[in-house]
């Protein structure tokens, strides 16, 4: 199945208008909106309208999409989409920030959205050696694989997580290579996870070593976004 795009997640054709587009966000927002209806809550739908509503509720943004969706993708490799990607968020995110104390609001998304995300990742990647310690053991006893599944069930609440924190407040411009690389982290450690849940399902060691090696890249991409910050800090 075609996986839906910005429009289809908002339930508009592509010739909303602006205003079209924002009524249709505000209305799926609160539809889902676990405040208001937890029994319609679904923290997937929330995160695919954040994103579907940062990238079409911004004119620019949204014609460069638009581009996209016509003419297909030219990107031939994951590193190419994700340095569009970040372009294209960087250059959303700077439109929102506000003027104002940027040495207040840098302080402000250190610790409001930063630092909660590293612990997060933190949650994520140090229990990793001693959950594939125990599994190598017997991968084959069901108890043993559970732990794993409830780990890796753990590792998709701390994404998602994180991914709500890091959309609810846009990066002051000079720590948007500390946002770049927390948002390429996130994306590394779903991708990552994804592989280890193939693995339980099939038992093959491919999925183990390619979800190893991309935890060591999130590992990586982690530490240069804290290098990062010590860098606007000095």
């Amino acid at each position: 199945m075609t996986p839906a795009n910005h429009y289809q997640i908002l339930e508009i054709t592509q010739q909303a208008t602006q205003q079209e587009i924002k009524q249709a966000y505000r209305r799926l927002a609160k539809y889902f909106h676990p405040d208001l209806n937890g029994d319609r809550q679904d923290d997937t739908k929330i995160v695919e309208l954040n994103a579907a509503y940062e990238i079409l509720g911004d004119p620019h943004s949204r014609r460069l999409y638009d581009r996209q969706l016509n003419y297909g993708s030219t990107f031939d490799s994951r590193t190419e989409r994700q340095e569009y990607a970040t372009k294209v968020h960087n250059r959303y995110q700077q439109q929102k920030y506000r003027q104002g104390d940027g040495e207040l609001q840098q302080v402000q998304w250190l610790s409001q959205v930063y630092k909660p995300i590293d612990r997060l990742i933190g949650s994520i990647v140090k229990p990793l050696k001693s959950q594939l310690d125990n599994l190598s053991a017997d991968p084959f006893d069901d108890d043993l694989m559970q732990v794993f599944q409830t780990y890796l069930e753990t590792c998709r609440f701390h994404l998602q997580k994180a991914e709500k924190i890091r959309s609810s407040r846009p990066n002051p411009p000079k720590l948007a290579a500390v946002a770049a690389n927390l948002y390429h982290c996130l994306n590394q450690l779903s991708d990552a996870v994804s592989e280890f849940e193939y693995y339980t399902g099939n038992y093959d060691d491919y999925y183990l070593k390619t979800g190893r090696e991309i935890f060591r890249i999130a590992r990586g991409l982690r530490q240069d976004a804290r290098d990062a910050v010590k860098q606007i800090s000095n």
